[in-house]
């Protein structure tokens, strides 16, 4: 009986622990198939990842070589627009540029008169001046030959080819530009070698011009500190504001001139009430809104004037004012309609540096 029973507890005592083991293998299977599971979903998850990054990697790289090939091209379109304006510079001319640069002039007005009519412009130029009004502009401004005048922002050259042989004798220029040994895929280095060509063509009346080289918003020094008469930003401040560092480039001309020194502004401007952000992506800007931010650095609106306007810019293109003269950058499409508007409508005005 009791062998009976001891056969029967060993025979339960096994079928138990036989029970327990299967328990256990059921247990720690779906574990393993678990971790099996994570470990693929992780590896498959690593690779979306490093594809996704290889494909972000190669859409970079594109658009880099796209962009350097857009610099490279506007390289090439300045040296070529260089070229060719270098081979319209005669002796003759040559001549009559060192001697208009180094006339003493009797004031502003007399000087610009003069240069206005010289042959030494850009053909062409002077078909814009109906348009811009650069004698009555600089005038309103208050330039004279004897000055130190900023130009912040030169551009192709338009104000520089007349500013440059005022200033000659008596006076200084500083045009602000970009590094032309810069980054090749850079535009602002295209735009450096642009103003380099520019100033190189003509040693007779560009040689005494000073290029304060600038890197917004890190580097924005325009001039020694307290030293410039009067500084000059021509439709260039909606570009500041899109890029962001409006107030910085404001606050830099701010320090470069002395105190009573002139900050003279043209500027398109946006419909008012425009929001600023929106509108100087297209070129405009709000009057109002930019006259605050310029005093709000230390500058007071002495006088404006409407020289510049024109009522007939209804300010509304979807390509901005780039779709009017001289730019048409909707090519042949409305060009009359365009061309009968004219130029973007423009404040005009004249800041001082307070001297106390």
């Amino acid at each position: 009986m009791n062998r009976l029973r001891l056969i029967c507890s060993s025979i339960v005592i096994g079928a138990i622990a036989s029970v327990g083991a299967c328990k256990g293998a059921s247990e720690e299977q779906p574990a393993a198939e678990a971790a099996k599971v994570v470990a693929t979903e992780t590896d498959e998850a690593a690779k979306a990842a490093a594809a996704k990054a290889e494909e972000e990697q190669a859409k970079k790289q594109k658009e880099a070589e796209e962009r350097a090939a857009r610099v490279a091209k506007t390289m090439e379109k300045h040296a070529d627009a260089a070229k060719k304006e270098l081979e319209r510079w005669t002796d003759d001319m040559r001549k009559q540029a060192a001697e208009l640069a180094g006339t003493d002039f009797a004031d502003g007005k007399a000087g610009l008169t003069a240069i206005l009519a010289s042959p030494h412009r850009v053909p062409g130029n002077g078909d814009r001046d109906t348009a811009r009004h650069p004698l009555e502009t600089l005038t309103f401004f208050g330039i004279q030959p004897d000055m130190t005048v900023i130009e912040v922002g030169g551009g192709s050259g338009w104000y520089t080819e007349l500013l440059a042989p005022l200033l000659a004798k008596k006076g200084k220029l500083i045009v602000s530009s970009y590094d032309p040994e810069g980054a090749k895929d850079e535009f602002i280095t295209a735009y450096g070698i642009r103003t380099k060509l520019f100033l190189e063509k003509s040693p007779e009346l560009f040689g005494k011009v000073e290029v304060a080289v600038v890197t917004p918003p890190e580097k924005l020094e325009l001039a020694p500190e307290g030293t410039a008469d009067m500084a000059i930003a021509i439709r260039e401040m909606h570009n500041w504001n899109r890029r962001e560092y409006l107030d910085t480039y404001v606050a830099s001309v701010f320090k470069a001139l002395k105190p009573g020194g002139i900050f003279g502004v043209v500027q398109h401007r946006a419909a008012e009430g425009a929001d600023a952000k929106e509108s100087s992506q297209k070129g405009y800007v709000p009057e109002k809104w930019l006259v605050e931010r310029v005093e709000a650095a230390g500058f007071k609106l002495e006088e404006s004037s409407d020289i510049n306007n024109n009522p007939k810019d209804t300010k509304d293109y979807e390509k901005g004012v780039w779709t009017l003269p001289p730019v048409y950058t909707e090519g042949d499409k409305d060009r009359d309609k365009y061309q009968a508007i004219g130029e973007s409508d423009r404040m005009t005005l004249r800041f001082v540096k307070p001297k106390a």
